[in-house]
């Protein structure tokens, strides 16, 4: 019977402190991970209304890729008369 009753006390006094500085850890670190995620998400959301301009940019982009070609144009014709 005395035998429990140390069992008993070591269980109170050394595995339950030990366990409970385990958990505090844990959830610890669980908090970090929330804090980043939430970060992640916020950024992502921010991210989401700078890309609602995309469409009207691709299209300047297509117009001046357009441009750039026709000036090519112009210049490949010339040179190459020069160097013939």
């Amino acid at each position: 019977m005395n035998l429990w009753w140390i069992g008993n006390i070591i269980l109170v006094v050394v595995i339950v402190p030990v366990l409970v500085a385990l958990l505090n850890t844990l959830l610890g670190a669980l908090e970090r991970i929330r804090g980043a995620s939430q970060d992640a998400l916020d950024g992502g959301v921010a991210l989401i209304g700078e890309l609602d301009t995309a469409p009207a940019l691709l299209e300047t982009t297509d117009d001046v890729i357009k441009e750039v070609a026709n000036g090519a144009v112009r210049y490949a014709g010339p040179v190459s008369k020069l160097l013939g």
